[in-house]
């Protein structure tokens, strides 16, 4: 009998090896799948990356956008399961005078480690009014949270915050020449869209391709 079952193994074995070559041989079919000009783009001016050490993934969003507001959830989990010579980073899209006031504010909030739960109540005081200017209406949320008004309008006013909007608004015109939000940007190099990668999940999954792409 046993003889029989070592025999069986035999046979079997050529088997297992040529599944597992099918399946490896599948999964690099489908990472190849991902095209340059079709579900990316090679961006002709690459940007600086904020660590020159890592591979860095910067996500370009809006607190006014529904799309970026629905993709964090997904977009948390993923950052949580990257590797150690990976980066994630957001910078906000600028392309409207308000939208610059929206960016002091998320630098602010940054400046001021706001909550999770703080970035949300941004995000659903814009959905409702998109184009808000009101400096106050920001200050509420923050107070909420713990935050003095005072502080708020110390950072949001300082010299720290308005720079990095400055270099956000110069990242995001000169370098990554977004289309809308939310995009992902790939070590400076490499631009993603929903529309490009078919989906959110899509998007992350391109991103991935393009990370393991840098490590080569």
């Amino acid at each position: 009998m046993n003889y029989l079952l070592r025999l069986s193994h035999l046979f079997l074995l050529p088997f297992f090896i040529f599944a597992s070559v099918a399946c490896a041989d599948k999964s690099d079919m489908k990472a190849a799948s991902f095209e340059a000009g079709t579900h990316y783009q090679i961006l002709a001016n690459p940007a600086r990356t904020l660590n020159p050490n890592k591979i860095e993934v910067m996500e370009v969003f809006w607190y006014g956008c529904s799309h970026c507001y629905s993709f964090q959830p997904m977009l948390h989990k993923w950052e949580s399961s990257l590797a150690d010579d990976v980066v994630f980073a957001k910078t906000p899209a600028i392309w409207r005078d308000f939208m610059k006031l929206h960016a002091n504010v998320y630098y602010t909030a940054e400046s001021l480690s706001l909550s999770n739960a703080g970035h949300d109540s941004i995000f659903a005081l814009l959905a409702k009014s998109p184009r808000l200017s009101d400096q106050e209406k920001f200050a509420d949320i923050f107070v909420q949270h713990g935050i003095s008004r005072e502080n708020f309008h110390q950072t949001l006013n300082s010299f720290g915050v308005m720079s990095k909007v400055s270099q956000s608004e110069k990242r995001v015109k000169k370098n990554y020449l977004v289309q809308g939000t939310p995009e992902l940007i790939v070590n400076g190099k490499y631009r993603i869209s929903g529309k490009m990668a078919g989906s959110q999940a899509g998007m992350l999954k391109v991103a991935d391709y393009l990370i393991g792409l840098e490590r080569q």
